[in-house]
């Protein structure tokens, strides 16, 4: 069964070349800008139910620690894996994120494309294999 990601990055670079290598690995992709608002990007992902969500904290219209902090206290939505993907790099706010409910934190300078991309898959598919 092919599993659904939903990218949620302001770069467009980076957005595309993750959906890329993500559809490269048999992922459907969809992806979010940060230009939407809060409350529609939520619905969004409680209809398009993705089973993995790669959030950037910093976005143009959204706060990604709110976004974040929604998608965990929805009942449709809680139990969906979050990975953040970020450029801040204080212990303080890799904290927040987790007390937040993110599943993992990664920070952009200390990986390229393909090794988080590779990283994830093997999360997902260790995570797959405990089902």
């Amino acid at each position: 069964m092919t599993k659904k990601i939903l990218i949620i990055e302001d770069d467009a670079n980076l957005m595309h070349s993750l959906g890329a290598q993500f559809g490269m690995n048999c992922f459907e992709v969809s992806f979010s800008d940060g230009t939407d608002y809060i409350g529609s990007l939520m619905t969004s992902i409680r209809v398009k139910k993705p089973d993995y969500i790669i959030l950037d904290l910093v976005l143009p219209n959204i706060d990604g620690f709110e976004l974040l902090n929604r998608i965990k206290a929805d009942e449709d939505t809680f139990i969906t894996p979050v990975f953040v993907f970020s450029d801040m790099s204080d212990a303080d706010v890799q904290a927040r994120c987790h007390n937040l409910g993110a599943d993992y934190y990664f920070l952009k300078e200390e990986l390229n494309i393909n090794e988080f991309v590779a990283k994830i898959i093997k999360i997902i598919h260790n995570r797959e294999k405990l089902k």
